[in-house]
């Protein structure tokens, strides 16, 4: 294990601490209300990450062996969403409220991957993990705006998954231009304002999520956070047996592999799935009226947690990957 990495991990975690602090005073100071928490999450929804999406894919010069990288982990999106969706499914039963329920089930099966992964990324696999997280990503959208949408549309007749949602949205146009941008690269530069303009907007994401889930977590009385026995099992659940799960189907997977080619599967499904849970359902609870406080105690928690728990599944995933 690289120490330089390990400490890149804990020193992004800490900021990330940090943010939802400054998020849950803001809120309590009366700094960020209602109407600022939702127009901020359109913000982040409809401007901050389709070019945070963007940025990490023209960020890297087109080369055809790191294009074939990056398909192979836009593959991983596609085979590891469906495998946190069974493990959601198969928890789902131990949460009563059918509100908390679908709420709690999004939350295991998406992972922030974007807006902290993909920082997260670049520290673990230096150089290119924004890269490769990019190409995940897609897979993560096309999920979030198919399946994520069946999950909390669940009882609701205005929340519908319909043809277009699935194929145009904030998530799968800024994928398919960004892999367009990059390809194009191969022939012609993007001009540096524009590569400057997404990294800008992009960069909104992290800060302005973690704001607004910390937030939204100052609603509720304290009391009802800390002692909230379920979100004590989702959170054991979520942020251990699960990624462990991943990290030792992952191993299995890659056993006919070389150990080179197989080490930075296991370790990157590991890390992945070993995230808080994306601060999308907290924007998304927001915009569609859903259990939105029980939403930011979901990314909350996981992401006030995940401040010990990520650095041992860093530490698990490495020596198992390294067997």
């Amino acid at each position: 294990m690289d120490l330089s990495t390990f400490l890149n991990l804990l020193s992004l975690i800490g900021a990330l601490a940090l943010l939802l602090v400054t998020g849950f005073l803001c809120r309590r100071l009366g700094i960020m209300d209602d109407v600022a928490s939702k127009r901020f999450s359109k913000l982040i929804i409809t401007v901050g990450q389709p070019m945070m999406i963007v940025a990490a894919l023209i960020g890297k010069e087109f080369s055809p062996a790191l294009f074939k990288e990056g398909l192979l982990y836009m593959g991983l999106g596609f085979l590891l969403h469906p495998v946190l969706a069974l493990f959601a499914l198969l928890t789902g039963p131990i949460y009563r409220d059918p509100g908390q329920r679908k709420i709690s089930q999004f939350a295991t099966i998406f992972t922030n991957c974007g807006f902290i992964g993909l920082p997260i990324l670049n520290a673990v696999f230096p150089g290119k993990g924004a890269f490769i997280g990019a190409f995940f990503l897609i897979g993560f959208h096309v999920y979030v705006w198919t399946l994520g949408i069946v999950i909390l549309g669940q009882g609701r007749e205005d929340i519908k998954l319909t043809p277009r949602k699935a194929l145009l949205n904030y998530g799968t146009v800024p994928c398919a231009i960004g892999l367009g941008l990059y390809v194009l690269q191969a022939v012609v530069p993007i001009p540096a304002p524009i590569v400057t303009f997404t990294d800008s907007l992009g960069d909104l994401c992290m800060p302005i999520s973690v704001l607004i889930t910390g937030g939204l977590m100052a609603t509720l009385p304290l009391k009802r956070v800390f002692t909230n026995l379920r979100l004590y099992m989702f959170n054991v659940l979520k942020l251990i047996a699960i990624p462990l799960a991943v990290c030792l189907l992952a191993k299995l997977a890659t056993l006919g592999l070389p150990r080179e080619s197989a080490y930075p599967l296991v370790l990157f499904c590991t890390v992945v799935s070993a995230l808080p849970s994306a601060a999308t359902v907290t924007m998304l609870a927001e915009l569609y009226d859903l259990d939105a406080p029980y939403a930011a105690q979901t990314v909350g928690s996981t992401s006030l947690l995940s401040i010990g728990t990520l650095p041992l599944l860093y530490v698990l995933g490495d020596l198992i990957a390294r067997i």
